[in-house]
């Protein structure tokens, strides 16, 4: 008998976005050290799959629970198919600011880039 590897999701924060996540942490009052930003691919957006950042306060049965600088991510079973090998990016220039998604699993976007498929 052969063992299975259990599944494993690797999601990148760079610098700039996890000192944004760590501002929004520190704006929200009575959190807990369970407290984390859940990450995750909800269906919508005009190409099929969106992204979605939320504070909780603690992780669900069944979520991957990463750190990346420091902070705690949660990744359900569903977003993780389509969160591994994404990074997170935190971007400011003319046009706004905003988290960036970079995600090599995406076939397809659109121009708000908060939409994609796959």
């Amino acid at each position: 008998m052969s063992a299975v590897a259990a599944p494993t999701v690797e999601l990148g924060v760079t610098e700039s976005a996890a000192e944004e996540i760590k501002k929004f942490f520190e704006g929200e009052e009575d959190l807990t050290n369970t407290a984390g930003l859940r990450v995750r691919v909800v269906p919508g957006g005009c190409s099929g799959f969106q992204y979605s950042l939320n504070i909780e306060e603690d992780s669900r049965q069944g979520d991957f629970v990463l750190d990346r600088h420091g902070i705690k991510l949660f990744v359900d079973m569903f977003s993780a198919q389509y969160l591994n090998g994404v990074v997170i990016d935190y971007t400011s220039n003319m046009m706004g600011s905003g988290f960036t998604f970079e995600n090599p699993n995406a076939t397809g976007g659109c121009g708000c880039g908060t939409s994609f498929s796959a």
